[in-house]
């Protein structure tokens, strides 16, 4: 059985991207935001066994929308994904239980 991942990012080339990629390595993609809000309601809808989360987006960054999710289940996956050079995010995003960090060229 497939893990299913949902993507959660404002850039649509980068969720294109990311689709293919983890589709390539066998994840099924359960579902796509575009915003941390969106990110959040997609995530109490599908439950995904894993979620790929945007850091810098609008409306509800990726740091808030990692902490609402982490509030709502505990053993969440989650694998925050930046632009280099958001050191100080990034370890924001690790206090707050992000399970892993990715930097984007």
């Amino acid at each position: 059985m497939a893990i299913k991942v949902l993507i959660v990012d404002d850039s649509r080339t980068s969720r294109k991207m990311l689709r293919s990629l983890l589709e390539e390595a066998g994840y099924e993609i359960a579902g796509e935001a575009v915003n941390g809000d969106e990110g959040y309601l997609k995530y109490k809808e599908l439950a995904p066994d894993l979620v790929t989360m945007d850091i810098t987006m609008p409306i509800t960054d990726g740091i808030q929308a990692l902490q609402l999710i982490r509030h709502l289940d505990k053993e969440a996956k989650v694998v925050m994904i930046t632009a280099a050079g958001q050191k100080e995010k990034m370890m924001q995003a690790l206090t707050e239980g992000a399970s892993e960090l990715i930097t984007k060229p």
